[in-house]
């Protein structure tokens, strides 16, 4: 039996690194907000250097006392030695899919000539760095399969570089693309050269404007980025940035034009045929989603939630495009129409029904032919594919069922096992159960409770309780190493599909963001009441987590409730409401949260903004709030400032500690296996620790 976490002092509390309190204070819609580590934002300086380094010792200290994090970090090994699979696709008479090979830092990409043959590898990031920390983000193939364009990321950075492979060799082009970000690429049916977006070189000056003003060029092969041809940019709006797609029959450029992480988008296109044509008017106004599915001829093939909440299919003429013209392939049902694709001539249509996957297969004109069978309660992915072909493949997998690859014939509907790993663990020793409990205004809201088969609801069982809630981001059943871990030492893991989120349509997605945000953390509330009173566990042994969105979700838990829980994971979290989009791409999210600048927003944000909702003298569970000191997308001031007014508030013996990855950037994206090993080590026992009072 291991030691608890490790306490100094006779009170039983840790001593914490001295940490500065300045005096600033900003006068906010006439309201005083006092902000005393403001400090930190200067993430350079000298001495924002020495309280992280002071941080990671302490925080590598305390839970250095626990000794079984060593045997817990070789059975997450053994567990991660898998393959794991991205999606299949073919293109110009080859294969290409993505492959983690077992404890390999990153995902290598392959391809092969056909589907009994030998993989042969076309990208390799691992052979990129000592570390591992160089990754694959994104690929495109041209049309005819002969190459490949392909970005890197750099120690967790959304900046990328684009490279471009000669499939048949492997030869790496000396073609080189910088300063992109946020961008995917489409070729032309020529295979001269492809699409992309970029922003314009980073003044040092003004490091600020680095995220406004994307554009659209056109990079033909073998010539140099300065040379590439501006297609398309705003000269009105600096914050629209665009996705570039090749329409099926290659004459027309569909230019997606986005605002931040707002859900409502427009639709531009050029006619390729005609070189000096110019962009045209699609879908200009951004009050929905829209989302390219294909093409027939100058007829565009749109899934949207314009009038349609849960989603449907429609079809633009080109031509008339005006709503009134629009035609209705497949309408609106009960269920969430996740997304579409086109193969084989017929529409492969992904939904959700109460946060799982189901697969339906339409005809062109909308008419239904069957539904795919799914091995069970979970998530699938995949069915890329040509528009003339009916061979497609799909990704399954569940919280006990790895990534599991089929091939699928949309003709004949048959479904056909390609890849399965070989598992370090029974599958059938654990059981998903779906529960809906009421929130505090009576919605019904939907939750996956996992655990080992046979659990006794005596309040026993340490139990995480994740939670995100926003973006209209879907929360549906996937497998994760370190909660499988978790549940094989007798813990439970719950997942709360919270308002916010993308589980329920847009209308679901509302009711969770900007002056309902409180909402999302109400749901994630009553899902820690509802798991404590129908006797999964207990208040010492729950504990609430999450990511990004989802670490200030858990963060609002712990400053609202911490009386509700035992302890708290805070992940990369947006935790200072009141200047998150004054940091990188941070302005992009005011479609979700509302704008500080905004009076009534003010009000709702100052209301639960974590960083200012942190009470002194309070008895506070135990709170590890991680970070990483290359994250450009939710900049580690968050989490840096929410740490530092935690422990200077904190009145109990429960600890607050802050790990900080270094190398890394925003959660698991491009982030080594390595590092994933032992960041989840140290989570999953300080959670442990702190819940059960062992290690």
């Amino acid at each position: 039996m291991s030691e608890p976490l490790r306490k100094t002092e006779e009170t039983g509390r840790l001593t914490y690194p001295g940490t500065r309190r300045g005096d600033q204070v900003d006068v906010l819609h006439g309201v005083s907000v006092a902000d005393p580590y403001r400090w930190m934002e200067d993430l350079d300086a000298a001495e924002t250097r020495a309280w992280v380094e002071a941080q990671n010792r302490l925080t590598a200290e305390t839970l250095d006392g626990l000794p079984d994090r060593e045997a817990l970090r070789r059975r997450l090994a053994e567990l991660w030695d898998i393959p794991r699979w991205g999606p299949v696709f073919r293109q110009g008479g080859r294969y290409f899919f993505t492959r983690h090979d077992g404890l390999r830092n990153q995902s290598i990409l392959y391809t092969l000539d056909h589907l009994d043959g030998e993989a042969r590898v076309l990208v390799d990031p691992n052979q990129l760095s000592g570390d591992g920390t160089v990754a694959l983000t994104a690929f495109c193939v041209s049309e005819d399969g002969r190459h490949l364009a392909y970005g890197l990321t750099n120690g967790g950075s959304d900046w990328q570089e684009w490279r471009i492979c000669e499939v048949a060799t492997g030869r790496i082009l000396p073609d080189v693309l910088h300063w992109v970000k946020f961008s995917q690429s489409a070729w032309t049916h020529d295979n001269a050269g492809f699409f992309y977006c970029r922003y314009d070189e980073p003044n040092p000056e003004r490091p600020e404007d680095a995220h406004f003003w994307q554009k659209i060029y056109y990079h033909r092969l073998g010539t140099a980025q300065a040379e590439d041809v501006l297609v398309h940019c705003s000269t009105e709006d600096r914050e629209m940035g665009f996705v570039p797609t090749v329409s099926d029959d290659g004459r027309y450029l569909l230019i997606h034009a986005w605002k931040g992480t707002d859900d409502e988008n427009a639709f531009f296109f050029k006619d390729l045929t005609d070189p000096a044509g110019t962009v045209h008017d699609l879908l200009p106004s951004f009050n929905a989603t829209y989302t390219y599915v294909g093409s027939d001829g100058p007829v565009f093939w749109f899934h949207t939630n314009a009038r349609a909440s849960r989603g449907r299919l429609i079809a633009v003429d080109a031509r008339r495009p005006e709503p009134e013209h629009w035609r209705e392939l497949i309408p609106e049902t009960d269920e969430t129409l996740q997304a579409v694709s086109v193969v084989g001539r017929r529409f492969v249509a992904t939904y959700l029904r109460d946060a799982s996957s189901r697969v339906r297969i339409f005809e062109q004109d909308g008419r239904f032919i069957r539904e795919l069978e799914l091995p069970g309660l979970g998530t699938v992915s995949g069915f890329l594919g040509a528009p003339d072909s009916p061979e497609t493949f799909y990704l399954f997998n569940s919280y006990t069922t790895p990534g599991t690859i089929y091939h699928y014939d949309v003709d004949t509907g048959v479904s056909r096992l390609l890849g399965r790993p070989e598992l370090r663990f029974d599958p059938a020793d654990f059981e998903t159960r779906q529960v809906f409990f009421e929130s505090r205004d009576g919605t019904r809201v939907h939750m996956f409770i996992t655990s080992r088969k046979g659990l006794v609801l005596d309040g026993s069982h340490p139990t995480f309780l994740y939670g995100y809630g926003g973006f209209n981001t879907s929360w549906t059943p996937t497998f994760s190493v370190p909660y499988l871990a978790w549940m094989e030492r007798g813990g439970v893991y719950a997942v709360a599909n919270l308002r916010g989120g993308g589980e329920y349509g847009e209308d679901w997605h509302l009711a969770g963001s900007r002056r309902n945000k409180q909402k999302t953390f109400d749901d994630f509330i009553a899902a820690g009441e509802w798991l404590i009173a129908n006797g999964y566990t207990s208040r010492q042994r729950l504990a609430v987590g999450g990511y990004s969105n989802g670490g200030l979700s858990a963060a609002a838990v712990l400053t609202q409730r911490p009386d509700l829980i035992g302890a708290a994971l805070v992940g990369i979290g947006v935790l200072d409401m009141l200047r998150f989009h004054k940091f990188t791409i941070g302005w992009g999210w005011v479609s979700d949260y509302g704008s500080p600048e905004d009076p009534e927003d003010f009000a709702v944000l100052y209301g639960y903004s974590p960083y200012h909702n942190v009470r002194v003298g309070e008895e506070y569970p135990a709170v590890l709030i991680t970070t990483a000191d290359h994250d450009d997308r939710v900049v580690p001031v968050h989490s840096f400032k929410f740490a530092a007014a935690l422990q200077y508030a904190q009145a109990g013996p429960a600890p607050v500690l802050i790990r900080i990855e270094t190398r890394a950037g925003h959660g698991g994206s491009g982030k080594p296996v390595s590092k994933l090993i032992r960041e989840a080590a140290d989570e999953l026992c300080f959670l442990w620790s702190a819940l059960t009072g062992v290690g």
